[in-house]
C-alpha cells in the first residue's frame, strides 16, 4: 500500500500547488475589485463609520477643530468639544485625524441624517444660542441665528440687531458660544 499513499500524496502536492498557483492568479484581480470598490466610499461614509470617536478636523479658513464626532449629515458633521459645539460644513473639510478605518454606507444612514445642513442650522437658530459663522475665507461673523433660508442663514449682532446674510457655500463652520 506504499505507492497508494505515494501517489495520494503526490495528488495531494499537485491539487496544492493547482490552488496555490490560481490564489496568485486571483490576487491581482481582488486588489484591483477592492480599489474599484473602494473609490465609492466618500468622506461623509467615513466619518459616519467615526461618530463618537474624538477627531481633529482642519477646516478650511477656520484652523484646526478637536472633539467628539457627534453625528453626520448629508454635507455637514457636528464635532462637540471644551462646551461648543461645531457645525462644519465636509466642503472645507481640508483633513480629517483620528477617523474610523471602517466606512457606513449612505444607504444605511437613518433618515435624520439625510439632512442637510441647512436642518441643523434651524434647530441652533431656535436655540438662541450666540455663535460665530466662520466663512472660508478666515472672516467671521459673530452674533445670532435668526433665520435659515434654503441657501443661506440670517446672522444679527449688536444692539441694533445689525443682520448679515451669508451664503452657505461660503460658510466653513459655525461655533456654538455656549
Amino acid at each position: 500500500m506504499a505507492w497508494e499513499e505515494e501517489l495520494f500524496a503526490y495528488l495531494d502536492d499537485l491539487e496544492g500547488q493547482a490552488a496555490a498557483l490560481y490564489d496568485a492568479e486571483r490576487e491581482p484581480e481582488l486588489a484591483d475589485r477592492s480599489r474599484a470598490e473602494y473609490q465609492q466610499v466618500t468622506l461623509a461614509s467615513r466619518l459616519a463609520a467615526s461618530v463618537d470617536r474624538d477627531v481633529t478636523l482642519e477646516v478650511s479658513g477656520t484652523g484646526s477643530v478637536a472633539g467628539r464626532l457627534e453625528r453626520v449629515g448629508t454635507g455637514w458633521c457636528l464635532l462637540h468639544g471644551a462646551g461648543q459645539d461645531w457645525i462644519v460644513r465636509l466642503e472645507a473639510l481640508v483633513a480629517v485625524h483620528g477617523a474610523s478605518e471602517r466606512s457606513l454606507p449612505e444607504v444605511a444612514w437613518s433618515p435624520l441624517t439625510r439632512l442637510g445642513v441647512g436642518g441643523a442650522l434651524r434647530r441652533l437658530a431656535e436655540s438662541g444660542e450666540p455663535c460665530s459663522v466662520h466663512v472660508v475665507d478666515g472672516r467671521r461673523h459673530d452674533g445670532v441665528l435668526e433665520r435659515v433660508g434654503a441657501d443661506f442663514v440670517e446672522v444679527s449682532s449688536g444692539e441694533q440687531r445689525r443682520q448679515v446674510l451669508v451664503a452657505f457655500g461660503a460658510v466653513a463652520a459655525v461655533q456654538s458660544r455656549r
